[in-house]
Formats: C-alpha cells, sequence, structure tokens
C-alpha cells in the first residue's frame, strides 16, 4: 500500500557515507538552521541575544537569509507580514527571558490573524529547566507558560536528537489550517554544544489538510439551492487559503450577495453587482444580512467586529464553514462545517446544480449601499472619504497595505478597496499599536518587486520609529504614512464619547520628517491636498521613505440597535 509523501527509507551510499562522517564544529544551532533549510525556509527574523548566539553563529554559516530588526516585538510583526503575504512559515529567532516576552503582542497577532510564524528561542540552561531557580540570566519559572496561552502549539528539544523532530513539527502546525505562531524552545547548552548527528535531510513535515465532511456540504448545499434570499459573509479564511476565484464562482451561481469582513478585505470584488462590500459597523448591512434565509458564513469566526458588536441576530438558516473549531458555532447557533474555506467552497461548487436566477439581489445591495452613503454623508466627514480617496489612488492595485490601529485605518476597514486579495492587512485581530510599519518590512522582504504601504498615527509610529534603522539598513521599498494628530486619536474620540474629556491621549511627539531623514530616510510633509500626489511619488521611489500628514481625522458614526 501506498500513501501520499511516502518517502524512501534506506538511505542511498552517498547518504549513508555522509551520516558516519558529517562535518566537524558543528552545534546543536546547525541543525536548526539545517531542519529550517531542508523545509524550505529562505529567511529568517529576529534579534541575537547571549543565550541564542550560537544559533546566530550557525545562520552567519548558512545560506538563510537575515533580516535583524531593533526590537523584538518588531520582529515578530515583521515575520507575520512576510508570513501573510507567502503563506510560508516565517522563522523568528529570540533569545531567553526578556527577548522573548517582548515578542508576545506580535504573536497574539499573528494567532489571531492566523498567520504562520515559527519562533525559536532559547533557553536557560538544561540543569536549570523545571523551576529549580539556580539564578540563570534571564531565568524564568516557566518560560512556555508565557507562550502556551497565545500560540498554535509549543514544541521543546532538550536534547539535540530532539531538534530537527522539534522544528519539523512545529512547521507542521504552523502551517496546517488555521495557520499560526508556534513556539520552539531550546536550552542555550543543547544549542552550542557540538554535535556528531549527521547533517539533516530535508524533514517530511507537510501540513494536514482539513477537508469538509460530505454529509455536512451536501445539506449546506441543499439550504443554499433552495434559498430565496441568500446572503455570505466572507472572512480572512477566504483570503488564506486562495479561495476568493471559487467564492465568486459560488455567490455568482448563487446570485448572494457578498459582505467582506475587514480581515477578509479583498476576497470579492468591491465594484461587483453582489458586492455588499465592508460596512460591518452599519445597521443597514446588519438589517440586510439578518433578513437572509440562509446566510453562508466562510472563514470568520464572527467575532466582535464582524457581528457589529454581536448585536447581529440572524433570523435564517446559518452555515458556518470555520478552519479553527474553537470558533466554529461560538458566536451563533449554526451548520457548522470544520475545514479549509477553499476544499469547503469547491465542495459546494460540486454538489450545487445550475445557477440560480435572481434578478433583484443586485437591486438589494444597491439599495444598501446607497442607504449607507447617506448616513455617511449626513456626518460632515468629507475630508476623511478624501485622504481614503487619494491613498486608493496612490497606490498600485497589486502593492500590499499595512495598517496600524489608528483612525483612518477604522475608515479603511469598512470604506477602502483593497482591489486584490491579500493586499490589505491591519493589527484588528489582537488590536495593538506598533503593527504596520514592521510587518510592512517583513512583507517588502518577501516581494521587494513592488512598493508596499504601512500607514500609522503618531502614538503608533513611536512603536516601531527603530525600525527605519531596519528598512534603510536593508533598503527595503516601504513607504510610512504618519498620521500626526498629536495624540492617540482613537483613544481620545472613544473617552471624550463616554465621559465628556480624554485623559492620557496628549501626546508630545517629534519632528517625524527630521528623524526620518536622521536615519538616512527621505522624508516630507505633506496636506490632504497634496497627499495624493506626494504619496505616489513616495511609493514609486526607490527604498524606503516617509510621508507625515498633520491632520485630526475623525470616525463615523457606528449603528446599532437602540
Amino acid at each position: 500500500m501506498t500513501h501520499d509523501h511516502d518517502v524512501e527509507l534506506r538511505p542511498t551510499p552517498a547518504q549513508t557515507e555522509a551520516a558516519l562522517h558529517p562535518p566537524a564544529g558543528r552545534t546543536g544551532g546547525d541543525l536548526v538552521i539545517e531542519t529550517l533549510h531542508g523545509l524550505g525556509a529562505t529567511t529568517v527574523f529576529g534579534l541575537p541575544g547571549q543565550h541564542a548566539l550560537a544559533l546566530f553563529d550557525a545562520l552567519r554559516r548558512s545560506s538563510l537569509r537575515y533580516v535583524g530588526l531593533r526590537v523584538e516585538n518588531n520582529a515578530g510583526f515583521a515575520a507575520d507580514g512576510y508570513g501573510r503575504i507567502t503563506g510560508e512559515a516565517a522563522p523568528l529567532f529570540l533569545s531567553t527571558g526578556p527577548g522573548a516576552l517582548t515578542s508576545l503582542a506580535a504573536l497574539q497577532e499573528a494567532a489571531a490573524a492566523s498567520a504562520p510564524v515559527l519562533a525559536v528561542s532559547s533557553q536557560i540552561p538544561v540543569r536549570g529547566l523545571g523551576g529549580h531557580r539556580q539564578g540563570h540570566l534571564h531565568e524564568l519559572r516557566d518560560q512556555q507558560a508565557s507562550f502556551r496561552d497565545v500560540v498554535k502549539s509549543v514544541h521543546t528539544a532538550r536534547t539535540a536528537s530532539q531538534i530537527p523532530s522539534a522544528i519539523a513539527d512545529a512547521w507542521r502546525s504552523a502551517l496546517t489550517v488555521p495557520h499560526g505562531p508556534v513556539w520552539v524552545e531550546i536550552p542555550v547548552d543543547v544549542l552550542a554544544a557540538e554535535t556528531v548527528l549527521p547533517v539533516v535531510n530535508a524533514p517530511d513535515a507537510f501540513p494536514e489538510d482539513l477537508a469538509p465532511r460530505p454529509e455536512l456540504t451536501a445539506v449546506a448545499a441543499h439550504l443554499l439551492a433552495g434559498a430565496e434570499r441568500p446572503a455570505i459573509i466572507a472572512g480572512g479564511g477566504v483570503v488564506r487559503a486562495d479561495a476568493a476565484g471559487k467564492l465568486r464562482a459560488l455567490a455568482e451561481q448563487l446570485n448572494a450577495p457578498v459582505v467582506t469582513t475587514f480581515g477578509g478585505k479583498g476576497a470579492f470584488p468591491w465594484e461587483h453587482p453582489l458586492s455588499l462590500q465592508s460596512w460591518l459597523e452599519d445597521r443597514h448591512t446588519t438589517d440586510f444580512l439578518e433578513d437572509a434565509d440562509v446566510l453562508l458564513v466562510v472563514g470568520s469566526g464572527l467575532g466582535e467586529l464582524s457581528s457589529n458588536y454581536y448585536t447581529f441576530n440572524p433570523r435564517g438558516r446559518v452555515i458556518q464553514i470555520e478552519a479553527d473549531a474553537g470558533k466554529l458555532e461560538a458566536v451563533l447557533p449554526a451548520l457548522g462545517i470544520h475545514a479549509d474555506a477553499r476544499l469547503a467552497l469547491t465542495a459546494l461548487l460540486e454538489t450545487l446544480d445550475g445557477p440560480r436566477e435572481d434578478a433583484t439581489a443586485a437591486p438589494r445591495v444597491r439599495e444598501v449601499l446607497s442607504r449607507v452613503r447617506e448616513r455617511i454623508a449626513g456626518q460632515d466627514l468629507d475630508a476623511e472619504q478624501e485622504l481614503l480617496a487619494s491613498i486608493r489612488s496612490a497606490l498600485p492595485d497589486t502593492s500590499p497595505s499595512f495598517w496600524d490601529m489608528t483612525i483612518l485605518s477604522y475608515w479603511a476597514w469598512s470604506a477602502f478597496d483593497a482591489r486584490r486579495p491579500n493586499t490589505m492587512h491591519s493589527a484588528q485581530g489582537a488590536g495593538g499599536l506598533g503593527y504596520a510599519y514592521p510587518a510592512a518590512l517583513g512583507a517588502a522582504v518577501a516581494d521587494p518587486s513592488r512598493p508596499v504601504l504601512a500607514v500609522s498615527g503618531d502614538g503608533g509610529a513611536l512603536y516601531s520609529i527603530a525600525e527605519l534603522a531596519t528598512a534603510r539598513q536593508h533598503d527595503l521599498p516601504v513607504t510610512w504614512l504618519i498620521v500626526d494628530d498629536g495624540g492617540y486619536g482613537v483613544l481620545r474620540e472613544y473617552m471624550t464619547d463616554a465621559y465628556g474629556e480624554a485623559s492620557g491621549t496628549e501626546l508630545s511627539r517629534p519632528d517625524f520628517v527630521a528623524l526620518a531623514e536622521s536615519f538616512g530616510v527621505p522624508a516630507l510633509r505633506t496636506s490632504p491636498e497634496t497627499l495624493a500626489d506626494d504619496l505616489a511619488k513616495a511609493l514609486a521611489d526607490p527604498g524606503p521613505s516617509v510621508v507625515v500628514l498633520p491632520a485630526v481625522v475623525r470616525l463615523f458614526a457606528a449603528t446599532h440597535p437602540g
């Protein structure tokens, strides 16, 4: 009997000779590098530290590219951006204790957004493990415990012989849907000790497919075929599964309107006659979706934002396709299908017969969008919409953009046309500051042939300002748009609305143009009137650049039931 991914277990004579006489001077760090290379890794992000020096020594002697950042959390964000763009597991090298802990917020965002990051951290010496409290540098009672509730899986190697298996198991875990960050720990003495183990050959670490159960897709297809008012919510799982084409084919076959979540931007064409776009915080959209007699939710857990702050209460049948079992039916009861979005959509397309005719679908979509536009138009927010239009006109369609937690990003979630799948990314999964710029650097490392845009507020920018040095050192084509409103603008609005006055939100900030230029990064100050031209020029010029926009941007009012 044969199986997929069968491997030849008998070594060749050359392999036997190489195994019996491995090169001298190798360490546990070399086993890490050899395993990653065999798995197909080409790039490593991270920061060196005293306990991780053997890792970096082995990396120096390898063909893997190293991109070092200035702060571990930013290195984690860069690995996240690389993983989102490539779909590959991005290795992240960290040192014990403070270095490792500094990456936690980035790993939380990767977990929330299902970004494949493979973090490899050093640990204190083997003799100090198990809470012995011997007073080692960087010692924690249980370093793994700090990460176990954040990452997808934890892997350890306490001996050199365990390293290849631990790395391969972590790689498989990171790339099996739902993708996510994984954690590998190796004690410093294991990394540094010389080894006589053979050079690692390419290990078998294929991710597992997550196919839908056929009896469930049969029921789902039956419900959709008989629906009078079907609708679809498309989430980030559609983008990650490269299933936008399948989604469009299904929507057109069913004549079903589609709304994309903030994580699913680009999963469905913005100007398509069936596109409800992404106005999920608008009650007109919520009412429309509640009226569907069959609602297909694909690749979304229907979290806080996607459910309009849990006010969404559909009256019809709900079908939920979700790769993360923990999110399946967590918010609403549904016909839950635990599956990869692409495989599940393929099964539905193969099961459904012929197109469903509905001449009312497109007009109903136009009516909802018209009501949304009328509501926004009544809030005197033309300036904000013009800023988004300027950014859209300046950004090439194929260029990815990365958005921090800033007011302009809140606008972009609902109102920005991503135009292509997998080109708009934000920190809305975990909601931490400082994501956009380092993640954009990671995306530029993944594909330096096209410019990348990062958008931050002045508060979020200061979280990652040191990475201007990284951008200059590696000459990465990232243009950073910093919207400078003198404080934490989102929190300022939230506090004022809730308490009548804001506190702790106003910031003294640097001259961002002068600061960027001190790093050797070209920078300019723009205005709303010149933003489109200035941003287009910055994106067209090679290498990194900064565009500073002094502006106070207002949020639009979301609508929920009274």
